[in-house]
């Protein structure tokens, strides 16, 4: 967690159909205009009297929760997040984009010895740190725009299935701000409360962010070294194999066989012999025949598929992001930035 020394320097950082309509507009403002009071929100009470016992001033707690916001924008984005609804290519394409992997290159020239310092310590590669940061906030251009505190609030109070997940993480940023003396209210992010250059949730800042630099502060909002040793450390925890392969080609037939579990974001689970029985074959000479792997199965126009075999690193990245279109994105975008950089 971020050390109470270190508050001065985060101080700065760390932002009919009619009446339906009318019915759904009355409870939307409600929930608005209540906030997230702990007097007149049982659910929020609770949540103080936990931290209260963990040491956290009552007072501030009050204070804190009943400036935070309901957001429908918030339940509506997470609604219709990009994992859930694009095919493959359409989700590539919002990434692999020529200027997206120059500025890549750039990153890295800028940052050179602090990623080689990062792939030293850590064994994960420079352009996979880099392509993390680059599809999660293009390197530091747009870290989001919402108050951590009001999307937090809203998702652990009124999401209907992940409420407790996010009550974690509201209480994770509650410690993390507290401790550091920062006005929670001020600190901005995702729609889903992720923050900083490499948007960590706050259970991931809490547990793997790091203090690269050696100035005393953990500053993942405008500290890029920090980020990229914060994104190495957090591969590294979660069981990166340095020199490890992502993935292999594969071919297949026109339509997935669905004999075959596809796109599945754990460790890696079909046997190769399995799916050679099924029609799709690996890369000649890259795998030994008991391999295990994720089978790909990506989605393109036109009802079309291409294949690949994901390895146990590609399941790695997924503990980032459980979506293997995440992980497929920033592996190809890993791969631009490295031809961009040998350019």
């Amino acid at each position: 967690m971020i050390a109470g020394r270190t508050t001065r320097k985060l101080l700065p950082l760390i932002a009919g159909i009619g009446l339906g309509l009318c019915t759904q507009a009355s409870a939307d403002e409600t929930k608005a205009a209540e906030h997230f009071d702990p007097a007149t929100h049982p659910e929020v009470a609770v949540l103080v009297d936990e931290l209260a016992g963990q040491g956290i001033e009552r007072a501030w707690l009050n204070e804190v929760l009943r400036d935070a916001d309901y957001r429908q924008g918030v339940l509506d984005a997470m609604a219709g997040a990009a994992e859930r609804h694009l095919r493959w290519d359409q989700y590539r394409a919002i990434f692999l984009k020529p200027e997206r992997s120059r500025r890549g290159a750039a990153f890295i020239a800028e940052h050179r010895e602090a990623f080689a310092r990062a792939e030293a310590e850590y064994g994960v590669p420079t352009p996979i740190i880099a392509a993390i940061i680059g599809v999660e906030t293009d390197y530091g251009r747009v870290t989001g725009s919402h108050r951590v505190l009001d999307s937090l609030a809203t998702l652990a109070f009124h999401h209907p299935k992940r409420g407790d997940f996010f009550r974690g993480e509201l209480a994770a940023f509650l410690e993390i701000t507290h401790k550091a003396g920062v006005a929670p209210g001020s600190l901005k992010g995702s729609y889903a409360g992720a923050m900083g250059y490499p948007q960590f949730i706050p259970t991931s800042y809490r547990a793997y962010a790091v203090d690269f630099d050696d100035d005393g502060v953990r500053d993942l909002w405008r500290n890029p070294v920090d980020a990229i040793g914060s994104v190495a450390n957090y591969f590294a925890e979660h069981g990166w194999r340095p020199d490890g392969a992502l993935y292999v080609e594969a071919s297949g037939p026109k339509t997935p066989p669905p004999a075959i579990d596809f796109n599945q974001t754990r460790p890696p689970y079909a046997k190769l012999s399995t799916l050679a029985e099924a029609g799709i074959s690996a890369e000649p000479g890259r795998l030994s025949a008991d391999a295990q792997v994720i089978p790909l199965a990506l989605d393109l126009a036109d009802e079309a598929y291409r294949y690949r075999l994901g390895l146990h690193n590609f399941y790695v990245i997924t503990r980032y992001n459980h979506s293997h279109l995440y992980a497929m994105a920033v592996t190809e975008l890993a791969e631009a930035i490295e031809r961009e950089e040998s350019a």
